[in-house]
């Protein structure tokens, strides 16, 4: 089950609602009762934080640091051909 936000373009009514993903999308305000109430695009609810989802929970014992980009200049990148 998920919460969507719905929001009524015709009275400006919001709620909160919770349904299965597989659920029609609900169109008529519970408010009003036109047929102008409409999902919202919401921020998701919730957050990825550290160095890496990858680094930080699948780690394999022996972890190497990548090397680092030759500087520019030395002939070693694209620019510099």
């Amino acid at each position: 089950m998920a919460i969507y936000a719905y929001k009524c373009a015709a009275c400006g009514f919001e709620q909160d609602v919770m349904q299965k993903m597989a659920d029609a999308e609900l169109s008529v305000c519970p408010q009003c009762s036109k047929d102008s109430f409409s999902k919202q695009i919401t921020a998701a609810g919730f957050q990825l934080k550290g160095n890496g989802y990858y680094v930080t929970d699948f780690k394999n014992g022996s972890q190497s640091k990548p090397e680092a980009a030759p500087a520019c200049g030395t002939g070693a990148c694209p620019a510099c051909v």
